[in-house]
């Protein structure tokens, strides 16, 4: 990468990744991760309402992305609580992200004959490696299989919404219209849900944390902006390449700042998974 502009991208994309895995550290830390994470996009919604009444009304074809994105968000939302009730940061955070780019390479090169490269097989390898050695780093513990079981299922809707989006955002003329409105789609529909299915507990789950998950919010919004802008304007596989370091910003949070089991193994698996997403996904571009 050369240039300013790259240079910028470069250090903007990376400190996304470090944004992501914070506000994730923020829906696991405390509480109820339900809420944290209704908390976290409901203030994404809000931090949006401005930009979307600046813009123009979306087109025909960029609200089809946004309904799609909305409903995979919606989902996704809903795993990913359920993923951080049931597993460690630093054991699923890294299986959930680091499973959706390797994913598409893999089904790529089975189901539509696409050719790799050497180095995009030893990504393969290492990357796998590494997450088979994640999902047994919790032991045999039923609540830690399902664990890793939702989050394989958050990586397969990982892949379908960074698809949605990476569509959506080529859709306008300027990107931010496109991020103001997901922002919003992606928060109502969930905040709502929560608001409901935890109306009894979650006055009590916002005393005790959602000042943080407010600011996780903001962390969530900023981050997935700058991803989002980052795609209109760079190939979205070197994107993609960029935003794995959040699995190893990730798993250090969790061992450090969290106190997880298991932190060395982790730190080192998810190191290596880093660079077999990078060697598949560089490769790939």
């Amino acid at each position: 990468m050369t240039g300013g502009a790259d240079e910028l991208t470069l250090v903007l994309v990376l400190a996304a990744a470090l944004m992501h895995a914070s506000w994730n550290a923020v829906a696991k830390a405390s509480g109820d991760p339900l809420v944290n994470i209704a908390v976290i996009t409901v203030t994404g919604g809000v931090i949006a309402l401005p930009f979307m009444a600046w813009f123009p009304w979306p087109s025909d074809e960029t609200w089809r992305w946004l309904l799609i994105s909305g409903v995979i968000h919606f989902l996704y939302q809903l795993n990913l609580a359920r993923m951080y009730r049931l597993g460690d940061l630093s054991q699923v955070y890294p299986i959930a992200r680091g499973l959706a780019p390797l994913g598409v390479a893999a089904m790529g090169a089975l189901f539509v004959d696409e050719r790799l490269a050497w180095n995009q097989v030893l990504g393969l390898v290492l990357s796998a490696a590494a997450i088979g050695v994640l999902g047994r780093s919790g032991g045999r513990g039923g609540q830690r299989a399902r664990g890793v079981g939702t989050a394989l299922f958050v990586a397969v809707l990982i892949g379908l919404y960074t698809y949605s989006d990476g569509r959506g955002v080529r859709s306008v003329e300027n990107p931010l219209l496109y991020i103001a409105w997901t922002c919003f789609m992606s928060s109502l529909p969930f905040g709502l849900y929560t608001a409901v299915v935890r109306r009894q507990t979650v006055v009590d789950s916002l005393r005790r944390g959602g000042a943080r998950a407010v600011a996780g919010g903001v962390l969530a919004t900023v981050g997935y902006g700058i991803a989002l802008w980052a795609m209109a304007r760079t190939p979205l596989a070197l994107v993609a390449s960029l935003r794995e370091a959040s699995v190893l910003f990730a798993a250090l949070i969790g061992a450090f700042v969290l106190r997880e089991s298991f932190g060395r193994i982790r730190i080192l698996a998810s190191a290596v998974l880093v660079v077999g997403l990078v060697l598949v996904q560089l490769a790939s571009g």
